[in-house]
């Protein structure tokens, strides 16, 4: 069946088990979100039956987005890595909190009057300019938006130009919040970092518009032409991925495969939907095979 211009999914059914109860079936799944810091890759080092599980979604023919809180790379460079790990994916199959913040700015700003500090890569850049907002330089004055993305190459002069905006009155913008980032060598700091570093030199807080924000989530499900009732969520963060899937209102599975561990889930006053050890038994789950359930 074709609705809103793409081939619909087939809808899977399984009778397969939470954690510790019969909470809900694995079924009526049409549409995914998925998070990829920490499902499908730490760094440059892809997470084992990564191939296995997009030639399932293409197999079962279920449409998905890619929604990333890491703003840093653009959807190209996004599409580059997964090509280089043996994956075919479209940039329209990509959002990241850069695009979902450009999105969001041009809906409730004027992009040819309105002028924005970046802090962070082309990854926060490109989808500014692709909405025609105007840039502002380094100690340039009269920013109207101050933008903060994960920006590798920060600087004294970086974080000075952004917060001499702020105090002169520009509103504060983070693409995403996440304080920590899962790479090949551990966690990291994440944009969350910066986002603190810069609120306490300026006492202002930051609208923040990646995950747990259910703006991001909003927007796939417009991409995909999807509903609630029969979208997941696939991500390892319960703060962001899993908080904001909630807020969102759809289903989620969160893999132990990243950031947030069992323990975590002991002692938080919010759950996902289904917990998974990574995206091997997720692929497991979608062919109605036999899983881990955690």
């Amino acid at each position: 069946m074709v609705k809103n211009g793409r081939e619909q999914p087939v809808v899977i059914n399984s009778n397969f088990f939470t954690r510790s109860s019969v909470v809900e079936t694995f079924t009526n799944i049409r549409a995914l979100i998925i998070d990829m810091d920490g499902v499908l890759w730490h760094g440059a080092e892809p997470m084992p039956g990564l191939c296995e599980f997009f030639q399932t979604l293409r197999e079962l023919r279920i449409p998905f987005i890619l929604a990333t809180n890491n703003a840093r790379s653009t959807a190209t460079e996004y599409v580059t890595k997964l090509a280089k790990m043996g994956v075919t994916v479209v940039i329209d199959e990509v959002l990241t909190s850069s695009m979902a913040t450009a999105q969001y700015l041009s809906e409730h700003f004027e992009p040819q009057v309105t002028k924005v500090y970046v802090v962070g890569e082309a990854g926060a850049i490109e989808p500014l300019l692709a909405r025609g907002f105007t840039l502002t330089g380094l100690y340039e004055p009269g920013a109207d938006l101050v933008v903060c993305g994960m920006d590798q190459t920060i600087t004294w002069d970086k974080l000075a130009t952004a917060t001499l905006n702020i105090r002169a009155g520009a509103k504060f913008v983070g693409t995403n919040g996440d304080v920590t980032l899962p790479t090949e060598r551990g966690q990291t700091h994440g944009n969350g970092a910066i986002l603190a570093a810069l609120q306490a030199a300026t006492d202002v807080k930051p609208l923040v518009i990646g995950k747990p924000e259910p703006i991001m989530y909003r927007q796939a499900l417009s991409i995909l032409g999807a509903d609630l009732a029969t979208t997941v969520a696939i991500g390892d963060r319960l703060d962001t991925d899993i908080l904001g899937a909630v807020r969102a209102g759809i289903r989620s599975l969160m893999v132990l495969s990243g950031v947030s561990t069992e323990q975590d889930l002991a002692v938080s006053d919010f759950q996902p939907t289904w917990v998974l050890p990574d995206i091997i038994e997720v692929t497991k789950a979608l062919r109605g095979e036999s899983v881990n359930w955690r």
